[in-house]
């Protein structure tokens, strides 16, 4: 009887990473759900302000470069 001391079987790659993936998510702290909707209700709100403003910047640009293009 011969005794072998083969190596173990080398894990799949793809199950290794999804293994590691699981384990890193269960150690994630999630925000409540009144936390996630106050979150979300401040980024809609920034998203809301940062794009009047860009519009008012944008329209101010047009409209210099349009009276600087009529005044040539």
């Amino acid at each position: 009887m011969t005794k072998t001391n083969a190596a173990p079987k080398e894990e799949n790659r793809i199950v290794r990473y999804f293994r590691d993936t699981r384990a890193e998510i269960a150690k994630v702290t999630w925000p409540t759900r009144e936390q996630g909707l106050r979150l979300s209700g401040i980024v809609l709100l920034i998203t809301a302000v940062s794009t009047v403003v860009l519009f008012a910047v944008d329209s101010l640009f047009a409209f210099l470069i349009g009276s600087l293009i009529q005044a040539l």
